[in-house]
């Protein structure tokens, strides 16, 4: 992804399972304002799709995630 996201507020989950990314992720978006961007770093091999779901049922929209070697990032914008 070229463009990156501007954020306010970044999140490091590495090394944690599924749910706990998300969950700190949930408690993260509740922080920040509406229309803001929370970036979440994660090493759980499902997360790409666990974030995917996790926009979907919430409406935080997804606005990018980049996956690396040993890590993905995801970029939620706070409905």
């Amino acid at each position: 992804m070229s463009d990156t996201p501007s954020y306010v507020l970044e999140v490091d989950t590495s090394g944690l399972v599924c749910p706990l990314p998300i969950l700190k992720a949930k408690k993260a978006l509740a922080t920040i304002e509406s229309g803001q961007v929370l970036k979440v770093i994660t090493t759980d091999k499902n997360a790409i799709k666990d974030f995917q779901a996790f926009s979907a049922q919430t409406k935080n929209e997804l606005l990018g995630q980049e996956v690396f070697d040993t890590n993905a990032v995801h970029y939620l914008k706070r409905r």
